[in-house]
């Protein structure tokens, strides 16, 4: 008697389960560094998504510091990020639930520093000697066009006062060491922080205002980012202004280059907090950097930087402090972890890993950098995942079908670093594509700009080219190509299907298919982000409509499920529902999944899971194969 036939790719039992993401898995946060002691968040799937501080003791010790009626998240830019900072023992946090700040001794509950009202805080920092709190405020009402941002002092008795306003964003104030001067960031409309950002210092006078504050850096068409002052006072930053994120320093006035190199150190300010460097005790800056796509951990002292070898593939969060550099490691076959790396020794501490999972090597589907014409003779990148999983053999003379990622922002980056979901995907049969398409971040400002006036053209042109390319090279299944993708990656697979006829089936998550109403209807930070990407609003109104794919169902003609959380500010369901209405008019097959509680992207364990089944199960119904996994049904209409 032989051996029955292998199981199709996609219908490959896996140890990479649903459940397992959800259920063993934290999201890993931000980092601060008080002393000896060191901080980071935690996002909790099983606890609805709640974030949490937790430390590490400088005699070893652990704990877990927020009480479960607080979850720590700040909502300024929607976005959020630097929702909280620890000083001298104490964490002063943006609690979630009402935008409040709060200050969290040893021994003591929260007890709040601000008041109920329209306000949300981030990017906190410790003015102790004048007892307060310096912060970004976002202020809301019903009587004001937009959100009004201001930086802010916040004292300890709970009294605010203004410090700097009038522009449309601010972000990153940061004290000297002495207490004598801050740095901030600021930028307006319709630049996003990554387009045009300036950098500000003011000496702070004895009544705690500032004085006559000057731009160091950024501008028009220059992007400044986080600023860092080392521990002898000086004002570290990041610039642009030669078409790559460098390094620089502010001395006697002027600004120098501290290693001037075809190389990002800079990453788009999505989030507040942000940081890709650190300044250690004796002046030299431990740093990450990008080089073509992939991230590096570098020692930048005399005008050169010389790379610290470790076994990590991304670098985030990273913090320089008593003799270390601590950050979110990213690794290409384990799963995330805070790690603290002695710059003596070189000897790496693992203080918290994002799941305590134990994957066989054998099952891990590691990434293989990519390069791939595209249109116009351009080059684009991306990272390749064959299917791996120890216990399956490939079908006779099948390849595997191929999932194309699209990823955020527009403005985003993808990297080699392990990710379960990717791992759902490779150890069940499927190839993988990560596509960091032109627009991407990471490989200098001109390829970052290729987007400008472009999207839903470049981005849908290179994830095409991508999966040609593997098609035409025999590594994947040309006849079951999909694509998918998040936010402005649902945008791009939305692109791809209606104005293309590659792919055979997709996955919008919380997608855009109307680029006029998400001119029209969407938060302040992003309000003006389409006048670059598209064009301006409302004069180029019909190049938005023309870029839309909501208007042009009629030439969609395969199987699309849709993901939607129903409290989404950034993308309003209206969106998918309209799209979804106009496929099941037309007869094309189409599965609308929408999540209560939900914003944009999915925190809740229960949800993330049904995300992911549901997705299997659609590929299994349009391609003709059966999971292995027991999966709820999904409606599919039209089917």
């Amino acid at each position: 008697m032989g051996h029955p036939p292998p199981p199709p790719f996609g219908a490959w039992k896996s140890p990479v389960t649903a459940d397992l993401i959800v259920g063993e898995t934290v999201g890993l946060g931000q980092i601060v560094c008080d002393g000896g002691t060191i901080y980071w968040s935690e996002s909790r799937p099983l606890e609805g998504g709640r974030n949490v501080v937790c430390n590490r003791r400088a005699d070893g010790t652990f704990k877990y510091l927020t009480p479960p009626e607080y979850s720590i998240r700040s909502r300024a830019h929607e976005y959020g990020g630097g929702a909280y900072i620890a000083h001298d023992g104490a964490l002063y946090f943006c609690n979630n639930a009402d935008q409040r700040l709060y200050v969290q001794t040893p021994g003591e509950p929260p007890r709040a520093l601000t008041h109920d009202g329209p306000w949300r805080y981030a990017d906190m920092r410790v003015d102790a000697p004048r007892k307060r709190l310096l912060a970004v405020r976002e202020t809301h009402g019903d009587n004001l066009c937009e959100p009004e941002n201001a930086l802010v002092a916040i004292g300890f008795d709970g009294s605010v006062s203004v410090l700097a306003q009038g522009a449309d964003f601010y972000a990153a104030p940061r004290l000297s060491p002495d207490g004598q001067w801050l740095a901030w960031l600021s930028w307006n409309h319709p630049d996003m922080p990554w387009d045009s950002c300036r950098l500000w210092l003011a000496r702070i006078e004895a009544n705690g205002g500032l004085s006559a504050p000057i731009a160091v850096a950024g501008g028009d068409n220059v992007a400044a980012f986080q600023p860092e002052w080392s521990p002898d006072g000086v004002l570290h930053f990041v610039s642009d202004r030669t078409g790559w994120w460098n390094l620089y320093c502010w001395k006697g006035g002027a600004a120098r280059a501290l290693c001037p190199m075809a190389a990002e150190f800079g990453l788009p300010q999505w989030v507040f907090g942000m940081t890709t460097y650190g300044c250690a005790a004796d002046g030299t800056v431990i740093a990450s950097y990008c080089q073509d796509g992939l991230w590096r951990l570098g020692h930048v002292k005399d005008g050169a930087i010389r790379e610290i070898e470790t076994p990590y593939c991304s670098f985030g969060s990273l913090k320089v402090s008593n003799g270390q550099a601590v950050f979110i490691a990213g690794h290409a076959a384990r799963p995330p972890a805070v790690v603290a790396l002695d710059l003596d020794s070189g000897s790496i501490e693992i203080l918290r890993r994002s799941a305590e999972i134990d994957i066989d090597p054998d099952d891990v589907s590691r990434a293989e950098a990519v390069r791939f014409g595209s249109t116009g003779g351009r080059e684009a990148h991306g990272f390749f995942y064959p299917p791996a999983n120890r216990a399956q053999a490939a079908p006779a003379g099948a390849l595997p079908p191929l999932i194309v990622k699209s990823h955020g922002g527009p403005t985003g980056q993808t990297s080699p670093a392990f990710d379960l979901k990717i791992q759902f995907w490779t150890s069940r049969g499927f190839a993988v594509l990560d596509v960091n398409y032109g627009g991407s971040t990471g490989h200098g400002r001109a390829y970052r700009e290729l987007l400008d006036g472009q999207w839903g053209v470049v981005d849908v042109d290179d994830c095409t080219a991508g999966a040609r390319f593997l098609a035409r090279s025999g590594r994947v299944d040309g006849a079951r190509l999909i694509v998918t993708g998040g936010s402005a990656g649902g945008y791009t697979t939305l692109c791809a299907l209606t104005f293309g006829d590659i792919f055979h089936a997709g996955a919008s998550h919380y997608g855009i298919g109307d680029l006029s109403a998400l001119a029209s209807d969407t938060h302040k930070f992003e309000s003006r982000y389409l006048e670059r990407l598209v064009g301006p609003w409302p004069q180029a109104q019909a190049l938005y409509r023309e870029r839309s794919p909501i208007h042009f169902a009629d030439r969609l003609d395969c199987p699309v499920i849709f993901f939607q959380g129903l409290d989404d500010k950034v993308v309003p369901p209206n969106q998918a529902k309209t799209m979804v209405a106009a496929l099941r008019d037309k007869g094309t097959p189409v599965a609308y999944l929408t999540f209560a509680g939900e914003g944009h992207g999915f925190r809740q364990a229960e949800n993330i899971k049904r995300a992911l089944e549901s997705e299997l199960y659609f590929y299994g119904r349009i391609f003709g194969f059966t999971p292995a996994d027991a999966i709820a049904p999904v409606t599919i209409e039209n089917l």
